[in-house]
């Protein structure tokens, strides 16, 4: 059994043996291929949550009506990405395992590799949701097959065709826009056919593991991310899409990829804190 966390994501704060949905965070950036610091981002963003309210106006739910535990971060392997994986990968199982929801935040994109596989495990027939201004379709990045610019093709490695259902994609090499057409269904620039593909998600009670990469925001409203990307969507785009994807049947969730050190502002860790807080409250049972 998990164990109450010092410092918890605001109103987090359920007994584990009666919450539905456990938190944990995977502080992981070491195969980061720009910008590092994406393993500061789950500590950055309990502390910060704290400048949030639990109750959220555009939901009208709160935090404190959910049943939420925060397992805290893991301690990973920052030199071996495989037993950083594996890590996650038993972290989420045991979640799984216990019958709750796992919502998993980085650490950079590849930490979703360790939850899919867990998730996959109990849901063979899973799809995975995926928003992001990076394809992460290579087959290596730089020699190496571990990478979040490659984790999206591991995953499909595990799922086959069709199953990934890429948003906002507005990056990557030709290589991997050419395969997504083959293999994927990548939506670029934006949300558009999120409607038509959520209401058969929905129809089909098909189990959904979704994946929100911080960069498919432009960086006018978040540039503390290591992999920036110019063209993105606005926060109440975000919110909008998160709440329709939420009405499917999802078994598994991350955000991933603020790096909190990189806008000293503050505002791309506050504005991660609250896509979280949305996050959680549209996927609770309340």
């Amino acid at each position: 059994m998990l164990k109450h966390n010092v410092e918890n994501f605001i109103g987090c704060d359920s007994d584990y043996e009666n919450a539905d949905t456990v938190l944990f965070g995977a502080p992981f950036d070491s195969t980061t291929s720009f910008r590092p610091g994406a393993r500061f981002g789950c500590s950055a963003i309990r502390h910060e949550s704290f400048g949030l309210e639990t109750y959220s106006p555009y939901q009208d739910r709160d935090l404190t009506d959910c049943r939420i535990f925060d397992s805290g971060d893991l301690e990973l392997c920052f030199g071996k990405s495989e037993l950083a994986l594996q890590d996650i990968e038993n972290r989420a199982s045991e979640i799984l395992n216990d019958s709750k929801l796992p919502v998993l935040i980085g650490g950079e994109h590849l930490v979703t590799l360790g939850s899919v596989r867990a998730v996959y495990k109990k849901y063979p027939d899973l799809h995975i949701i995926h928003f992001d201004a990076h394809a992460d379709l290579r087959n290596d990045y730089l020699g190496a097959e571990l990478s979040h610019a490659c984790v999206m093709r591991r995953c499909y490695e595990i799922l086959g065709d069709n199953k990934i259902h890429q948003f906002c994609i507005r990056s990557g090499d030709k290589s991997e826009f050419s395969f997504a057409e083959q293999h994927t269904d990548m939506h670029k620039f934006s949300f558009d056919g999120l409607d038509e593909l959520t209401e058969n998600l929905k129809q089909s009670q098909t189990p959904v593991y979704f994946t929100i990469d911080m960069d498919c925001l432009d960086p006018s409203v978040f540039s503390g991310t290591g992999t920036p990307e110019a063209g993105g969507v606005q926060f109440s785009q975000l919110l909008e899409a998160i709440i329709k994807v939420s009405k499917t049947n999802i078994v598994g969730a991350d955000i991933n990829e603020l790096a909190p050190m990189l806008d000293i502002s503050g505002a791309s860790t506050a504005v991660a804190c609250k896509v979280l807080r949305e996050l959680l409250l549209a996927i609770s049972n309340l």
